[in-house]
Parts: C-alpha cells; structure tokens; sequence
C-alpha cells in the first residue's frame, strides 16, 4: 500500500531549524549579559541577570515550541486538504493543476503531463485523509528539541558567572563564550549551505551583536 505523504519523511529537526533556534537563544542571553557594567557589576546585579535569561529563554523556548506545532497542524491541514481535492478533481487537468500547486514551482517547471498524471495516479491510491489534521510523535518530539535548543543554548554563556566570584572576570569569559558559539553557529550555516564557513562565522557573529545591540536600543 502506498504510504502516506501527510507523514513528512524529513528530519524531526532541519539543520537550519537547529542553528536558529540556537542563535534565538543566545541572542536572548546576550540582550541580559549586555546589560551589564563591568565596571560596577555586583554579584546582586549577577543573581537578577542569571534567573531573567533562564526565565526568558525558558519561556520562549516554550512559544517557539508551540509555534512549531502550530506550524505542522498548518502544513498537514493543506496536504489533506490537497489529496481531498485531487479526489473530487472533475478531469486529469484539474488534478494535475492541483497537483502543480502543491509541489515546488521548480519541480512543476521540468514535470511534462504524463509525470503529473503518474503522480495523480499514485496519489488517488492512498488511502483517505483524516477529516481533520492530528499532531504525531515526531512533531512533539520537533517541539521539544526547539525547547532544548532554546533553553540549553542559555547554560554554556552563564556558567561563568556561577563558577567565578569575581563578576567581572566572569562577564568577559561569558561574552567570549558567547562569540565563540555565535561563530560555531555560523560556521555550521555556512557549511549547510556550502559557503564559505569561516566567513558565515563570522558574519553571525556580526549579526548577532548587531541584533543585541538593537534590542538593548529599543529596551528589550
């Protein structure tokens, strides 16, 4: 029996989906570390900073997470809604119109008509979609894995300050480990996309100074 294609066969978690979700999360701790003075930091100042950027990133680890669910009930809901269509299709054009609509215009642009028609064919064998679009285990386990990245992507630019009793020593050490990560990330960007790794790095480093710097400006 032909499986069916509303179940997506890509990974729980893309590449790109990981290293966004991970520059999210330090861009969130660096809004919090950024606000501090090295000059006059108090291990005080320290506390209120430390339990601000876990309650963040544990909050928007939660909303990115529920948003992504959100998303695949919206992409399962248009891949039922698709195969429902294509059933009641009055002719091979209609479906094949359909069909066109649903796949990514580069593919429809090189697919002649007995190629859409094949597809048509195999695709009026499955079986019936469900009336109404169902979250399966893979998508919770997305969802967690974009809570995770969120949230643990705080620890590594924190640790610092729990481990180190001067605050000020510990706000430089956590602002390298920041930069460093912000350049691992996109590194890995750079070679998902088969750029130039180091560049990429750099740039996210840029990027994501640049974005603190804007959220700090407009009071985030």
């Amino acid at each position: 029996m032909p499986e069916n294609p509303t179940k997506s066969s890509k990974h729980v978690l893309e590449p790109v989906e990981r290293i966004s979700e991970i520059l999210s999360g330090l861009i969130m701790v660096l809004t919090f570390t950024s606000s501090l003075s090295a000059a006059g930091v108090g291990r005080g100042q320290v506390r209120t900073m430390l339990i601000g950027a876990l309650g963040c990133n544990l909050a928007w680890g939660i909303i990115d997470g529920v948003f992504y669910l959100m998303g695949c009930l919206s992409e399962r809901a248009r891949s039922n809604a698709a195969l429902r269509a294509l059933s009641k299709a009055a002719d091979a054009e209609e479906a094949q119109g359909i069909i066109a609509e649903a796949i990514p215009p580069a593919l429809t642009s090189i697919l002649p008509p007995v190629e859409l028609q094949t597809m048509r064919h195999r695709l009026s064998q499955l079986p019936e979609p469900p009336p109404y679009a169902r979250l399966t285990k893979d998508d919770w386990l997305g969802a967690l894995g974009i809570f995770s990245l969120v949230f643990l992507s705080t620890f590594p630019p924190v640790i610092p300050f729990i481990f180190t009793h001067d605050a000020r020593v510990g706000l430089r050490i956590s602002n390298g480990v920041t930069i460093v990560m912000l350049f691992l990330t996109g590194y890995a960007f750079g070679r998902y996309l088969g750029r130039r790794q180091w560049l990429l790095g750099l740039s996210m480093v840029v990027l994501g100074l640049t974005l603190v710097g804007i959220a700090i400006a407009l009071g985030g």
